[in-house]
């Protein structure tokens, strides 16, 4: 069983560790770092959730028991963390894009190589569909909860078109639908088409989780931040916990599916809440914080639950 932990494990954190150590000894800098995520967000993951979805059968993801699983374990942590922190007299914005940090998985980046390594192409699909719900459900409330507290009268027209080209410009939500949308006119896919997107799309998991390295070590912590801690005790803790719960005891679906909701539910905190507090031009320190103490946190919770999967696997 430990052998086959680290074999599951071993690759993924020692790619992030790598990323970390090039940018400790600067063999890559901050504009490394800008250029290889622009790489994975823009060109190699892309290719990789069309490759998955354009190759997938429209029956293999009717799985409607995954979907409420997941999405409900995301939203309910969302709303606890902002009943928590109800009393917090940080300003409004600050508090939602927490709210967001503590449900928001890093489903792409690490989500999609973990699944990969431990299930197979066969778990490409599920961990597809929890890195769509992730980066464009999340967002999409997130941004329309934000704009909303600045609501002014006749403004909820702007604030939908708003949301919705945010939606539309993102690559990780257009690529997927478009795979989804070539499996569903069963189109034969060109040799070398295919062969060129499955070369792309090969290049999303190493240099997603070197990114990930040098952007823990860009954004070291500087202070904590008290809240920082309930954020990453609800995505550590509860999240994965509830999930787990809605999976195994409320709805239906294959064991393999809620292994992989619960796993992408246990992922530390992915890089999109830091993203949106830049964006918002708002204090991004917690959001960095918590990517980083639930990254270090996930070398030993992610561990005990592929030894716990690998067991029920054998």
């Amino acid at each position: 069983m430990l052998a086959a932990v680290i074999h599951a494990a071993f690759p993924v954190f020692a790619l992030i560790l790598t990323g970390w150590l090039c940018a400790r000894y600067k063999l890559l800098n901050a504009l490394s770092m800008e250029g290889l995520n622009k790489f994975v967000i823009y060109l190699a993951l892309p290719a990789q959730l069309f490759d998955a979805m354009s190759h997938a059968t429209l029956s293999d993801l009717a799985q409607p028991g995954f979907y409420w699983a997941f999405s409900l374990g995301m939203l309910t942590t969302m709303g606890l963390h902002t009943f928590l922190s109800r009393k917090n007299t940080s300003p409004k914005t600050d508090k939602i894009i927490q709210s967001m940090t503590a449900a928001y998985s890093n489903a792409g980046f690490m989500g999609i190589p973990l699944s990969l390594i431990v299930f197979g192409k066969a778990g490409l699909s599920p961990a597809i569909i929890t890195t769509l719900f992730t980066v464009s459900l999340l967002f999409a409330l997130t941004i329309m909860w934000i704009e909303m507290t600045k609501l002014d009268q006749g403004r909820f027209g702007s604030v939908m078109l708003k949301v919705g080209l945010a939606l539309i410009k993102n690559p990780l939500l257009i690529a997927p639908i478009l795979g989804i949308g070539w499996s569903a006119l069963n189109i034969p896919m060109p040799g070398a088409i295919d062969r060129y997107i499955n070369l792309l799309g090969e290049a999303a998991t190493p240099c997603a989780l070197v990114a990930i390295g040098l952007f823990l070590a860009a954004n070291p912590m500087r202070g904590f931040d008290h809240s920082v801690l309930r954020i990453v005790i609800l995505k550590m803790g509860f999240q994965p916990l509830f999930t787990a719960l809605l999976a195994f005891y409320v709805f239906d679906m294959p064991r393999m599916w809620a292994q992989i909701a619960i796993l992408s539910a246990a992922l530390p905190v992915g890089t999109g809440p830091f993203m949106m507090a830049q964006i918002c031009q708002r204090d991004a320190s917690a959001s960095a914080q918590a990517i980083l103490i639930s990254t270090l946190c996930s070398v030993i919770t992610i561990s005990l639950l592929l030894a716990w999967i690998n067991q029920t696997i054998s």
